[in-house]
């Protein structure tokens, strides 16, 4: 599916053609350690790798330590967080999403990245197969089904929709007894969380890295993204926080996926093969698919993730053509356009940061989306800027954004929308009252071949996650190794360890809700990183331009 000489990317390449380089007397590495435990090499970089290191240590050790007290903690936070800075959140989301669109029509659309002769490292199946899959595969394996019909169950009733936080009014105020209202309303809903907003997160971190790496040849770590503002130093304590934080985000982001993930590959296996549910089952889970994360870190970028992102897109897009064809096929692709015009016309007041009388909606879902995706921003970032070299602005954001944002809408529709027509039309009220992690099977299941599909389902979500870790400890690795794309292996090794022990200790220390306050407290700073971010983006673009 990809060409066979598309190179593993093991170092970043000079400019080819004329850029802007940023002239700095920083050497990649030069605050590093290098030392030799036993067998195992170590390339470090000291503080960040010391500092997030011990402190991810030390957050494993106390949670398990104090499982009882630290529940209601993380519950609490969660919700101060989502009510004080939902505004925040919806406001910061809104600004990225236009800087993305700006990008594309004005003339800083033609920059190249990595310089005006620079070619793709990638072919698109390749390229779009890797950013897709590491973006948010869990996401849309869990919430695809029950997502739409916590929305759509919710503005039906009048009533609010649950998702672990409040019950206290519907979207948007809902389209009570109105079935039809309330699927558009619940589609829209759904597509606002998954479509351009959180891809324009993605955009604007990975743009960012890349043009600063690839363009002005500072080292692949956030903090070359803030040279135009601190200018040397970052290279200091400044720069130490950046990346410090962007290693927190990640981790807890990425540990927040694999919680979601385990449950819901719980929920699966008890259905088909009757599993036990429990944190016992969740916790072993986790230890397998961190086990086969480990084993694709070993195996490289190019054997390792690429591979298995590619066979997840085909087994992804296969079960996808499975529900159109064996459901409502008409409804589905109707829907498509409609849910599509649905999304645009309740945009405005989904978006909307003030004023908002739907606290359910706006902080207990919006406002942890919105922390969820720029937990992640940094991960998902670095790792298609990684594989985007020798893309245009314009060519770059129109395939994170607009087509993802596309695939997503289509995905939602099929999965979510033949839920809807099993409850409105078939009178099949099963999928509307299990539970989240359930709610996929228990649409699957009066369509043919349930006990396979929900097997191929089970496989998604598993693999989505191997490759999600596997990138996601590269990219932490890169950071705490100083900007080096080729630090050595054990050290990914130890972050995709980590990120499956934080997950546990996350599980048993308050389950889902847990989850999604360590997403969102991680979550906030960064976006005060990522919105200063964008000056700095706009100001590498424009230094850019006359070279293209």
């Amino acid at each position: 599916m990809t060409d066979n000489n598309e190179p593993e990317l093991d170092a970043i390449p000079a400019p080819e053609g004329p850029t802007e380089i940023i002239e700095s007397d920083y050497e990649i590495g030069q605050d590093n350690i290098e030392t030799n435990i036993g067998p195992f090499g170590l390339d470090i970089h000291n503080p960040v790798f010391v500092i997030s290191g011990l402190t991810v240590v030390a957050f494993v050790l106390l949670t398990l330590a104090f499982q009882s007290e630290v529940e209601p903690l993380f519950n609490n936070l969660r919700n101060w967080l989502t009510q004080t800075f939902d505004w925040f959140f919806l406001l910061a989301g809104n600004i990225f999403v236009i800087l993305c669109l700006v990008l594309i029509v004005t003339p800083m659309g033609k920059v190249r990245i990595g310089g005006k002769d620079a070619t793709p490292d990638f072919s698109y199946i390749g390229w779009f197969s890797m950013l897709f899959a590491a973006g948010m595969g869990i996401g849309l394996m869990f919430y695809g089904v029950s997502e739409p019909i916590s929305h759509f169950t919710s503005a039906l009733g009048g009533v609010a929709s649950e998702n672990g936080v409040r019950t206290d009014s519907a979207p948007l105020g809902g389209a009570e007894g109105n079935a039809f209202e309330a699927a558009r309303l619940g589609m829209a809903a759904t597509i606002f969380h998954w479509a351009l907003h959180p891809w324009a997160i993605y955009a604007v971190v990975a743009l960012s890295l890349a043009i600063f790496s690839y363009n002005k040849g500072l080292p692949l770590t956030m903090r070359s993204v803030f040279y135009p503002i601190f200018g040397e130093r970052v290279w200091g304590w400044t720069g130490h926080i950046i990346d410090i934080l962007a290693v927190f985000a990640t981790l807890f982001g990425l540990a927040t996926s694999l919680g979601i993930g385990a449950q819901q590959a719980n929920a699966g296996l008890n259905a088909l093969f009757g599993l036990p549910v429990g944190d016992a089952s969740m916790v072993f889970l986790i230890v397998v698919i961190t086990g086969m994360a480990l084993v694709s870190v070993v195996a490289g970028l190019d054997a390792g993730v690429k591979r298995l992102s590619e066979i997840n897109m085909v087994l992804a897009i296969i079960l996808l053509v499975f529900v159109i064809i064996v459901g409502p096929t008409l409804a589905i692709l109707t829907g498509f356009f409609q849910n599509l015009w649905a999304y645009i016309e309740y945009l405005p007041a989904l978006s909307m940061p003030f004023g908002r009388e739907d606290a359910n909606f706006s902080q207990g879902w919006t406002s942890f989306y919105w922390a969820w995706w720029i937990s992640w921003s940094p991960f998902v970032g670095m790792f298609i800027a990684r594989v985007s070299r020798g893309r245009t602005v314009r060519e770059f954001i129109t395939c994170v954004l607009i087509i993802p944002s596309l695939v997503s809408v289509l995905w939602m529709t099929s999965f979510g929308g033949t839920a809807i027509d099993q409850i409105v039309n078939q009178g099949y009220t099963a999928v509307a009252d299990a539970a989240l992690e359930l709610k996929l099977f228990e649409m699957l299941e009066p369509l043919p071949l349930a006990q396979l599909t929900s097997f191929v389902g089970i496989c998604l979500v598993i693999v989505f996650f191997v490759t999600s870790s596997d990138s996601g400890s590269l990219v932490i690795d890169t950071m705490t190794a100083g900007g080096k794309v080729n630090a050595p292996t054990p050290q990914r090794v130890f972050w995709a360890s980590f990120e499956g022990i934080v997950a546990i200790a996350l599980l048993l220390g308050g389950g889902l809700g847990a989850l999604q306050a360590m997403a969102v407290s991680t979550g906030f700073p960064f976006t005060i990183v990522i919105l200063l971010a964008c000056f700095a983006l706009v100001k590498g673009l424009m230094s850019e331009m006359k070279h293209n």
